[in-house]
């Protein structure tokens, strides 16, 4: 595969520039089984390296810990690299299963700014909405950081199109942040609909299906492997899953590339103002996935790939039943 300059994507009005793919920082913090700090840095390092400068974290992942990790790989790099955080996700931790309270807000914020060792946080997203706050209360508090020169842009995750648009109406919202890949596609196209009308960016999460794309999927997941509570993982859903997965091994057999390249080269292909954050733990899945974003997909590969996955076409819901009513609000 030819390599040639990658032009970096604007996120939303913001006037930040990224490489087309950033990195998800959450497996450093054990999300998918044990992870090693050491191993961590070195693949931060190593993102540096490959042009990657979009670094996605949360006070969530490792409650804490990723930011923390975070802060030690970027001593003396910190100006290379644009910074997304997030606060909000309770994740069952008390009685709410997220907290926009203006005053959480705040506080959220001076704490990761502590543990990323850093004076701004550049993009900071609400993780979860709280169906118990106004978006317009949360949104200000969010505001009132950028005018005390604490965050650069504001975003928000798993919302829908009206929330956004009453988010939007208090301040400029500049990332919406939703799982999103070419299995996943219904709720977050019809949210980017509403977000090109605004000049927002998508930023997805989980952009290879936690691996479902890639095709290398074991068939009994460790405990300790929070995939293995998501229903598209379960046994009588997987089988049909990696079936629709065999639709990639024909565009990437035609690049020379994998399963894995072809799923985030489709994703790219949808727009300048699409930004995936593919996570990982091992360095040669690093590489795999930076060189997405020089596989040059034609029409017709993009058009193929869109109709052998049409939206909803998935088996199982992307979380529990009950973690989905927390979703798209």
């Amino acid at each position: 595969m030819t390599q040639k300059p990658i032009a970096f994507r604007t996120i939303g009005r913001s006037g930040l520039s990224v490489f087309p793919l950033g990195l998800g920082c959450a497996s450093a913090s054990g999300s998918y089984g044990p992870a090693d700090d050491e191993e961590g840095v070195r693949l931060i390092h190593k993102a540096l390296e490959l042009g990657v400068n979009f670094l996605d974290t949360s006070d969530k992942y490792g409650w804490g810990h990723n930011e923390s990790l975070i802060a030690r790989a970027l001593e003396g790099r910190r100006d290379k690299v644009v910074i997304a955080s997030k606060f909000g996700n309770t994740n069952g931790r008390g009685p709410r299963v997220a907290d926009g309270r203006p005053e959480h807000v705040m506080a959220a914020c001076e704490a990761s700014l502590k543990r990323l060792n850093t004076d701004v946080i550049d993009l900071y997203y609400q993780h979860r909405i709280d169906p118990l706050v106004p978006i317009e209360e949360t949104v200000g508090a969010m505001a009132r950081l950028k005018e005390q020169g604490k965050i650069r842009a504001l975003g928000l995750c798993e919302v829908n199109p009206m929330t956004l648009r009453k988010a939007y109406a208090v301040h400029p919202i500049d990332a919406v942040q939703s799982e999103y890949s070419i299995l996943y596609r219904d709720q977050a196209e019809e949210v980017l609909k509403t977000m090109r009308e605004l000049t927002i960016s998508f930023v997805p999460y989980a952009p290879l299906g936690r691996g479902l794309l890639t095709g290398a999927v074991p068939t009994e997941l460790p405990k300790d492997d929070e995939r293995a509570r998501h229903p598209r993982f379960f046994a009588e859903n997987l089988a049909k899953n990696l079936e629709l997965v065999g639709h990639l091994s024909t565009i990437a057999d035609k690049h020379g590339c994998t399963k894995g390249q072809v799923a985030l080269a489709w994703l790219l292909a949808q727009g300048e103002d699409i930004l995936p954050i593919p996570g990982t733990k091992t360095m040669s899945r690093l590489v795999e996935n930076t060189n997405s974003a020089y596989v040059e997909l034609t029409q017709e590969d993009v058009a193929y790939l869109s109709a052998a996955f049409p939206p909803g076409v998935a088996a199982g819901f992307r979380y529990r039943e009950d973690h989905m009513k927390n979703m798209y609000l």
